[in-house]
């Protein structure tokens, strides 16, 4: 993994590389700039011929949520691969840098944030969880996509005394509440204070069943 905090990147870089288009040529909407940021940043991956699967909002995006896209694009790549992933997308002219935080690397695509993740909810990419990506269509470009259970888990795992912002996960649950193994997620998170809260709003809401209704074969 790439330790430097300062960005490194091949010569000419900022000049030719269409990578970093100057920002009147961007999109004029801040969602399309991030799909079209995310959808560099997978073809690259692709050709490098790197795991990976697409996460966060555009992930949501992807799976038929709404196009309000949140601030960057996330992709979850191996921790042993990170070495060759910033590689390949310094020779595209991307800037890639590593945060203070020691569970990702960051760059830069058409202006936009990328977040390339090799812990995810506190453990390691595994190729156990790249290999349940679906492969999907995102804006017309096809990319293995995290699994809606596996998008959850990760939003449940994040919460904490600290951070328990159930209004911005909120919106997700119902978007993906179809596509959700919810009775997995109830047992994993079941003793977990934070987590089992929100399943149980989601309950009161009636966003998903309740855990009697669902073991009866019930629906919200």
């Amino acid at each position: 993994m790439t330790r430097n905090a300062k960005d490194t990147a091949p010569e000419g870089v900022g000049e030719t590389a269409h990578h970093e288009a100057p920002a009147q040529e961007l999109p004029p909407d801040l969602n399309q700039a991030i799909l079209e940021a995310a959808k560099q940043v997978a073809v690259l991956l692709k050709r490098g011929g790197h795991a990976f699967a697409l996460a966060g909002s555009v992930a949501v995006y992807a799976h038929g949520g709404t196009g309000n896209l949140q601030h960057d694009a996330d992709f979850c790549v191996l921790p042993d691969d990170t070495d060759a992933v910033a590689a390949t997308l310094r020779e595209a002219g991307l800037p890639v840098f590593a945060p203070p935080e020691d569970w990702l690397l960051k760059a830069k695509c058409l202006g936009q944030d990328i977040d390339l993740i090799h812990e995810l909810g506190g453990r390691p990419v595994g190729p156990e969880l790249l290999g349940r990506a679906v492969d999907l269509s995102v804006d017309s470009v096809h990319m293995p996509v995290l699994a809606p259970t596996d998008l959850m888990r990760s939003l449940l795992a994040a919460f904490s005394e600290h951070h328990c912002d159930f209004g911005a996960v909120l919106p997700i649950a119902r978007q993906l509440r179809e596509k959700v193994d919810w009775p997995a997620l109830r047992r994993e998170f079941g003793e977990s204070p934070m987590p089992s809260a929100f399943l149980y709003l989601l309950e009161r809401l009636g966003v998903i069943a309740t855990e009697e209704a669902a073991t009866q074969g019930g629906a919200p």
